[in-house]
């Protein structure tokens, strides 16, 4: 069974004013290319993803994910995202 998204009220005021498709949100939180701990705080995830639908940039996503459900703090597209090998 899936869990639930949940967007905070920060993370939907991103989407709006960045132009993040939700479907976009979802498919990083599911089937991210590469996951990052954030550098500040190690309960925050960084889970990337390539959309092609906007120029082929790289879509951060920043969560917390719980036993219970997976809570999108904010999005962004990163211009200096890269894969670590």
């Amino acid at each position: 069974m899936k869990k639930p998204i949940v967007l905070t009220a920060h993370a939907r005021l991103r989407l709006q004013s960045r132009g993040i498709d939700p479907r976009w949100i979802e498919m990083t939180v599911r089937e991210p290319e590469w996951v990052e701990r954030d550098p500040v705080d190690p309960a925050v995830e960084r889970r990337f993803r390539t959309i092609p639908e906007f120029g082929n940039r790289v879509l951060r996503v920043a969560s917390v994910e719980t036993n219970s459900n997976v809570r999108v703090i904010s999005a962004m597209f990163d211009r200096n995202a890269r894969r670590k090998p």
